[in-house]
C-alpha cells in the first residue's frame, strides 16, 4: 500500500507537537498527527491542569479551616468530598479537552487516533481507533511522545498494584494512609495536598534530603512545611520490597524498619515512550535512558526527523516543550527555505533560562542557579536571603512560611538565580526571570517602583542591604 504523504507528520500530540501540528496545518501545509488517545497530552489530562485543580481545591480546604483568623465565623467542620472534587477536576480537564480536539480540526490537520510504529525512513505503520490500518509518511517527522511513569523493579511492588502520579486521579476515595516512594516535585506535590485532604502521609526519599536538586535551606524549608502539615518524612531509606495483604500495603524499607498504609504511590520519576516506535526503522537512535537522541538544534540522527518535549530530553515541564515548538517552527522553516545547512540559522536549545514552580504549600518556583550550582560552576557569588514574613503582603494574606534567597555575581551585579518558596512564588518568579532576561543587575529591581503591597514587592527587600550580604 503506497503511503500517504504529508509535509509534516507529528508521532504523539504533547504541547510541541500539537502545537506545530496546530500551526503548520494553519499555514497551509498537509499535517497528520497521530495520537494514542490523549487528546491534548500529558499536561492537560494526567498532569499540570488536573493536578493544580486539585491543589488548588486542597489550599482552599486549609484556608477554610483559618477562617475564623480572618474574622469569618460558622464554617463548621469543613472537608473534602471526593465526588465533587473528582467532578471539578474532570470538568476542568474535559473542557479543555474538547476545547483542544476543536481547535485540531479546525486547523486542518488529519488527527489519527492510534498506535504507530516506524516502518521506514520518515514512515509509520497505524492502526486507527477504527481498526484502520494507515501508512503515512512525511517531509518531515517529530516525535513528541512524551513519558510516563516509572514503577522501579522493586520485588513484588508491581504485584501490589501500586498508584502512579497518573492513576491517583481516578481514586473514588480518598485512603485513609498511603507511603510515597520518591521526594521530588511530584512527590511533594502529592504530599502536601494529601496531607492537607486529611490522608496520612509518609514520603520515603533514598537520598539525604528531598527535591535533590535545590539548595539545603530550601529542601529543609520544604521538608519543615510538609511536616506541619502532619506528612512524616523519611530521608536516606528506599524501599526493598512490598507486599499487599488484606487491603493494607506494607513496605519494608532498607533501614530494617517496615510502613503499613492503605496505599502506596510510586514517585520516582518518568520513562520515555519510544519501546514501541521501532525506531530502528527510521534510523533514529536513543540516547542515556532511553530517550530520543537530538542535537541542541532538535534534529535527530535520522534526515527529516526531530524530536521535542520529554522524549527528547527536554527539561520535563510544558512551557519548556512549548518553547522546543517555537524551535522546530523555525528550524523547520530554515529547512524548508534551505537556510539549514548552515546551522547558525538555526534556533538552539543551548542556554535557554527555563524556570520552574512545585506547587507544595507554600509553592517553590525557581530559575537559574541555585547556591551550589553557582559556587561548582566558579561564579564569585553574594547570597541574598529573606524569610517570607517579611513581605508586607503575606501578612495581609496570613501566608508567612517560607523563605526566598538569591544569587548575585559579585562585581557584575547580575542575578544568577533565584529560590522563592512562599505565597505566590509561581508568579513572582517571572519577574526575576525577565529582570535576568534582560541582563539587569539586582539593583534595578531593588529600585523599581513596584506596586504595593504585592508579593512581587518582596524582591526589593530581598536585594536590600538588610538581606543580601555585602
Amino acid at each position: 500500500m503506497a503511503p500517504e504523504e504529508f509535509d509534516l507528520l507529528v508521532i504523539g500530540g504533547g504541547k510541541a507537537g500539537k502545537s506545530l501540528a496546530m500551526d503548520s496545518a494553519a499555514a497551509g501545509q498537509r499535517v497528520a498527527m497521530v495520537e494514542r488517545g490523549m487528546i491534548g497530552g500529558t499536561c492537560i489530562n494526567v498532569a499540570c491542569i488536573p493536578t493544580k485543580t486539585l491543589v488548588n481545591s486542597a489550599r482552599l480546604l486549609a484556608m477554610t479551616r483559618r477562617a475564623a483568623e480572618f474574622g469569618i465565623l460558622d464554617i463548621r467542620n469543613p472537608a473534602i468530598d471526593i465526588g465533587l472534587l473528582r467532578d471539578r477536576k474532570e470538568t476542568v480537564v474535559g473542557t479543555m479537552v474538547a476545547g483542544q480536539r476543536k481547535s485540531f480540526l479546525a486547523s486542518g490537520m488529519d488527527l489519527v487516533i492510534g498506535e504507530a510504529h516506524f516502518t521506514g525512513p520518515r514512515t509509520v505503520e497505524v492502526t486507527d481507533d477504527a481498526g484502520i490500518h494507515r501508512t503515512l509518511r512525511g517531509t518531515n517527522v517529530v516525535l513528541n511522545t512524551g513519558m510516563v511513569p516509572l514503577v522501579p523493579d522493586i520485588p513484588g511492588l508491581r504485584a501490589a498494584q501500586p498508584l502512579t502520579s497518573t492513576t491517583i486521579l481516578e481514586l473514588a476515595e480518598l485512603p485513609t494512609s498511603i507511603v510515597i516512594m520518591g521526594g521530588g516535585y511530584i512527590g511533594c506535590e502529592f504530599a502536601s495536598m494529601l496531607a492537607i485532604m486529611g490522608v496520612d502521609v509518609t514520603v520515603v526519599q533514598r537520598g539525604s534530603a528531598l527535591l535533590p536538586r535545590e539548595d539545603a535551606e530550601v529542601s529543609a524549608a520544604v521538608a519543615a512545611a510538609l511536616e506541619a502539615d502532619g506528612v512524616s518524612v523519611r530521608l536516606g531509606v528506599s524501599a526493598e520490597s512490598v507486599a499487599r495483604s488484606n487491603g493494607t500495603v506494607t513496605v519494608s524499607l532498607s533501614d530494617g524498619s517496615q510502613l503499613t498504609a492503605a496505599e502506596i504511590l510510586v514517585a520516582v520519576g518518568r520513562m520515555p515512550v519510544t519501546a514501541a516506535l521501532r525506531l530502528e526503522a527510521a534510523g533514529v537512535e536513543l540516547a542515556d535512558r532511553d530517550l530520543v537522541r537530538v542535537d541542541e538544534f532538535l534534529r535527530t540522527t535520522a534526515d527529516g526527523v526531530w524530536a521535542a518535549g520529554d522524549v527528547a530530553g527536554t527539561p520535563q515541564f510544558t512551557h519548556a516543550s512549548w518553547n522546543d515548538f517555537r524551535i522546530l517552527k523555525a528550524n523547520l522553516a530554515a529547512r524548508q527555505d534551505g537556510s539549514a545547512g548552515q546551522d547558525g540559522a538555526l534556533l538552539s536549545t543551548k542556554d535557554r533560562l527555563i524556570p520552574y514552580c512545585v506547587f507544595t504549600t507554600p509553592e517553590l518556583g525557581r530559575v537559574g542557579l541555585s547556591e551550589a550550582e553557582a559556587r561548582a560552576a566558579g561564579h564569585d557569588i553574594r547570597m541574598a536571603r529573606m524569610p517570607v514574613s517579611a513581605i508586607p503582603r503575606a501578612r495581609t494574606v496570613g501566608q508567612l512560611d517560607g523563605l526566598w534567597q538569591a544569587v548575585v555575581e559579585r562585581g557584575s551585579d547580575q542575578i544568577l538565580g533565584v529560590s522563592l518558596l512562599g505565597h505566590d512564588s509561581s508568579e513572582v518568579i517571572a519577574v526575576v526571570q525577565m529582570a535576568m532576561l534582560g541582563k539587569l543587575p539586582y539593583q534595578r529591581l531593588r529600585d523599581a517602583v513596584i506596586a504595593h503591597p504585592t508579593m512581587a514587592e518582596g524582591l526589593q527587600l530581598l536585594f536590600s542591604d538588610a538581606f543580601l550580604e555585602a
